[in-house]
């Protein structure tokens, strides 16, 4: 497999048709090799339009979605950055080489191990990686300046919001499959926030998130 071939298509085929045209995001998803990030047994799919599975029934969000993702935070090298979910460290690692500071959290020790190795095998040291259930927020090293849930919650907890820097944006896919919508909130004033809605979307949801209550009849 010619893999930069493969990578150029990615790029060309998935990521621009998605509206990903800021070229510092495209710079970067060349620079760091994703196929690396991947699990061995899944390498050859690293360039794929599909969540890889990552083990412990976890898995690595889509090409298009990571690459959305960091386009629509608008990183940049001042911004101390929470993310929910380490997973195999790829979107940590783009993370930081835009932003400042990355603070990870990973409920899985496990995957928190194995995104560990990959951050060293990159040289990416401006990461923090924790143990640790932050499904209903994680304020210990806010307030911040981007957040990002890599997996889906029913509900936003309100701690999240409560945790933004004034300028802050947070990137979070809400609801439960079927429907879910990817949203950007910004915090415009200490207190105050605007919503956006970015599109519609289906991915893995995060452990342990708040339900939405049923109404029994």
């Amino acid at each position: 497999m010619n893999l930069e071939q493969t990578r150029f298509n990615m790029v060309e085929q998935q990521i621009r048709t998605w509206d990903v045209l800021d070229p510092e995001v495209i710079k970067l998803l060349f620079e760091l090799q994703r196929e690396e990030f991947v699990p061995a047994s899944y390498r050859t799919l690293a360039f794929v339009d599909m969540e890889i599975p990552l083990g412990h029934g976890e898995v690595m969000l889509a090409p298009k979605m990571e690459a959305r993702i960091l386009q629509e935070l608008q990183v940049t090298k001042a911004d101390r950055i929470l993310e929910i979910g380490s997973g195999s460290g790829y979107l940590t690692s783009l993370l930081a080489k835009k932003g400042g500071h990355v603070y990870s959290v990973e409920i899985l020790p496990e995957l928190k191990v194995i995104a560990e190795q990959n951050l060293q095998a990159h040289g990416i040291t401006n990461v923090t990686l924790e143990v640790g259930d932050a499904s209903h927020g994680w304020p210990e090293h806010g307030p911040y300046d981007v957040i990002v849930l890599t997996g889906s919650t029913p509900i936003l907890p309100e701690e999240f919001q409560k945790s933004l820097a004034v300028g802050g944006r947070l990137f979070v896919v809400e609801g439960e499959a079927p429907a879910m919508n990817a949203t950007l909130i910004t915090c415009v004033k200490e207190g105050a926030y605007n919503r956006v809605g970015l599109f519609e979307t289906c991915i893995h949801a995060l452990r342990n998130t708040k339900k939405i209550k049923q109404f029994v009849f």
